[in-house]
């Protein structure tokens, strides 16, 4: 069974579905990036880590600056991927560019549910749960248990767009169904087995108490159903996964460079291949550059624009499969530059990602987390009865739209809403004053 295009890409609205659009210039995927960019969600990406957390340097990557180009990426790589699927597919009434928008506006939320510190935030969310199962995730069904327990920014993402942001006016962004489904790379719920072999099934995509939402967007975009609240990906998910990877592997070796952990012998050796492929000789434009940053920055140019290219290629070749739902590997490591890009991969774990500062304020990333839910979550779930005083006074800061959960799981999820939702600055310093560490600088 085939997925449609006419139906892959609706602009019926989630929480939304009578509003048919401004009649504008603007197309709905448009005001979808549109909505996206102005949101509160999306700048608070700024404080949140990418790879170097709380960084110094004013040059490396965030979380907000990686989305932007990220959506760059995906806008470009959308486009042409939708040149060729209207060569498929000539009675679409669908523009290139319309594609590359879709893409573009799910590369832009692709970050936005994820903790402070990164990916060790998500470990952190974990690994707590994990030691307190037995006191808060008891009396919990499998699947809700299995939210906590392998916490996902990507779930987190999809209920921040779909529910929290807004909440009091329908709720979410009320995006597209066909950005929506683009954005969900992991179309299924927690408590299916991953599985490793297959890029689809590594993750989970959406919380329980989200499953009618994704059930809307499914059925609204034709996704093929592959067992209960599964389905196969949307093919621009493909896309605008690929549009990530290409991002981060690059220019995270890019940053290395810049901060001195990686020399420009090793990053020119890296990139190389890519920018200049096939033995291509050096360009004038490479020669005349003055000194090696600008150097690694044209060559991080290249190898990103014949990147692009080399996952356009595995798109169509691979094209009627990725329609059926039958294509489970990722774009860039599929292409042609598999093998450059899993030399860049290992020089950046070793490098870059393993360096004593990044582990270090990852593993004070856990400290903080930990440190949070250990006392957000008795004050939140517990019952009356049950509070202490120090609970009552934690309830009353925390904002009423996380506190209100008629039931624990819908409590829990309160906390981890509020918590994925901080900066890494403003989770340190809630950390100090829960704890006592830290007073704040007014009295009122």
């Amino acid at each position: 069974m085939s997925m449609e295009w006419e139906r892959l890409v609706s602009t019926v609205r989630l929480g939304r579905e009578d509003d048919r659009g401004d009649g504008g210039s603007r197309t709905e995927y448009m005001r979808d990036w549109d909505r996206l960019v102005y949101s509160s969600a999306f700048r608070r990406l700024q404080d949140k880590t990418q790879v170097f957390p709380l960084s110094d340097s004013d040059y490396v990557r965030t979380r907000l600056t990686h989305s932007i180009e990220v959506s760059s990426v995906g806008r470009s790589l959308g486009m042409l991927c939708g040149e060729f699927i209207k060569e498929r597919e000539p009675t679409l009434s669908m523009a290139p560019q319309d594609f590359g928008s879709i893409v573009a506006a799910a590369c832009l939320a692709h970050d936005i549910g994820n903790p402070p510190f990164g990916h060790s935030g998500e470990a952190a969310i974990q690994s707590w749960f994990a030691e307190h199962a037995d006191r808060w995730l008891e009396g919990l069904t499998e699947r809700e248990r299995q939210d906590f327990l392998r916490f996902e920014g990507n779930a987190q993402g999809f209920r921040l767009v779909t529910r929290l942001q807004n909440a009091v006016d329908h709720g979410g962004f009320q995006l597209t169904c066909a950005v929506l489904a683009a954005f969900m790379k992991y179309p299924r719920p927690s408590d299916l087995p991953a599985t490793k072999d297959r890029i689809s099934e590594r993750k989970f995509g959406y919380f329980a108490d989200d499953a009618a939402a994704a059930e809307r967007v499914a059925t609204q975009v034709g996704l093929v159903r592959k067992g209960p609240g599964a389905w196969t990906r949307h093919p621009l998910a493909f896309v605008m996964e690929a549009a990530d990877d290409i991002c981060y592997g690059i220019v995270d070796l890019e940053d290395g460079h810049r901060l001195g952990r990686v020399s420009f012998d090793e990053a020119r050796t890296l990139l190389w291949p890519i920018a200049f492929p096939g033995g291509a000789a050096e360009s004038q434009s490479y020669r005349q550059l003055p000194d090696d940053t600008g150097r690694v920055e044209y060559l991080r140019a290249r190898a990103i624009g014949h990147l692009i290219g080399g996952a356009l290629d595995v798109f169509r070749d691979h094209y009627d499969a990725i329609m059926d739902g039958r294509f489970e590997r990722d774009l860039a490591g599929a292409s042609r530059f598999a093998p450059e890009l899993k030399a860049i991969a290992r020089l950046s774990r070793e490098r870059i990602y393993a360096t004593p500062s990044v582990l270090q304020i990852e593993a004070a990333g856990f400290e903080i987390l930990g440190g949070l839910l250990g006392k957000i979550v008795p004050a939140l779930v517990k019952g009356e009865a049950e509070r202490s005083a120090a609970d009552r006074k934690i309830a009353q800061i925390i904002p009423q739209q996380f506190s209100r959960g008629a039931t624990p799981y819908a409590r829990l999820l309160g906390t981890t809403d509020y918590i994925a939702g901080m900066t890494d600055s403003f989770a340190l310093k809630l950390f100090r004053r829960l704890h006592g560490m830290e007073l704040p600088g007014t009295i009122v």
